[in-house]
């Protein structure tokens, strides 16, 4: 058979990055609340930790309290995690 049936014709290929613009999707902006107060978010997740250490060292005599000084410190660890996480990274 001839080389040029089995050949096509047009042997150019087509680049994948003339089709997609990845700095326009890099260019946008979330606007909750978090990514406009992360240092505020930080600070209260901190906040969380430092109050369920306290109530974990000194007031966990009551039961009670052994709860409340686990779910600040739960609550504390995923917020501080989430913000660090959810703010976009600078270069």
């Amino acid at each position: 058979m001839p080389e040029e049936l089995l050949m096509p014709t047009n042997k150019h290929k087509r680049k994948a990055s003339a089709h997609s613009n990845p700095k326009a999707v890099k260019n946008v902006k979330s606007s909750g609340l978090l990514t406009l107060h992360p240092k505020f978010f930080a600070f209260v997740g901190l906040l969380f930790v430092a109050l369920g250490l306290y109530l974990l060292a000194f007031e966990s005599q009551n039961n009670a309290m052994f709860g409340f000084a686990m779910l600040s410190l739960i609550t504390g660890v995923v917020a501080t995690i989430y913000v660090n996480f959810a703010v976009p990274k600078k270069k």
